[in-house]
């Protein structure tokens, strides 16, 4: 089996066509008196039009730094980024909703500012509201509703938008366990289709199920970048050599 095949149960239908490449990309941050931060140091590795790739490491290993440089709200400080596609965006459910308008207007509003054209968001406003369930608050002010709420609608809405590269931090589920249940099926049903993904999560489970190849950064530097179940294997080793050592010092 070549190296970038899945060893999961997705389709591996995907081209070989590469949409973003990284070559010793590093990225650093200032520091008052100090000398600056690199959060990321040298890491290189290709997304692939359809794949969805993993990416895993240690807390502080770089992989949300790295989410935000492919989405281009960072900007790399050294190494070169080949970019066949502009199109990239970060699931959020902070988008940029306004407390005083009320749930239809912030869809509106909030969609427009994500690319969203008008007619198209006010055409899904059913389809938002009957998975979202927030048909009996939809036209108070969203800052009336509890967290819980304003993270459904905005998980909703985030679904609606399609980047050629949907880049997702951590979690995959939002709300009450019946709504997390829920969000997670729909966001794996994305995956799975011909979507190209980069998910950070520390679950292996995940990254096994959901994943095509796998990236693994640590300390800002790429460690190894591969199949999913060889580079899953080599990670639970170190985890577990660094477990070990931390119990016997």
């Amino acid at each position: 089996m070549p190296s970038w095949q899945s060893h999961n149960g997705r389709d591996n239908g995907y081209t070989e066509m590469e949409l973003m490449s990284f070559d010793n990309v590093g990225l650093s941050f200032k520091r008052q008196n100090k000398k600056p931060y690199w959060a990321l140091k040298q890491v290189s590795f290709n997304i692939l039009e359809g794949e969805t790739l993993g990416v895993i490491g240690s807390n502080g290993a770089g992989k949300s730094t790295l989410l935000r440089i492919i989405a281009g709200t960072y900007i790399a400080d050294k190494g070169k980024i080949v970019r066949n596609t502009e199109s990239c965006a970060l699931l959020s459910l902070q988008l940029g909703f306004v407390p005083y308008l009320n749930g239809i207007d912030n869809l509106i509003l909030s969609g427009m500012l994500q690319g969203l054209d008008k007619k198209y968001i006010i055409s899904r406003i059913p389809a938002i509201l009957d998975f979202s369930e927030l048909r009996e608050m939809i036209k108070e002010p969203i800052n009336t509703w509890s967290t819980g709420m304003v993270a459904r609608l905005g998980f909703t809405l985030a679904l609606e938008i399609k980047p050629k590269i949907l880049l997702i931090d951590e979690s995959l589920s939002v709300g009450d366990a019946s709504f997390a249940k829920k969000s997670t099926a729909a966001i794996k049903q994305r995956i799975k289709s011909n979507q190209t993904v980069v998910l950070v999560s520390h679950s292996t489970k995940t990254i096994k199920e959901l994943c095509n190849r796998v990236l693994w950064i640590e300390n800002g530097t790429t460690k190894t970048l591969g199949s999913t179940l060889d580079v899953l294997q080599q990670y639970e080793q170190f985890v577990a050599a660094s477990v070990g050592k931390k119990i016997w010092r």
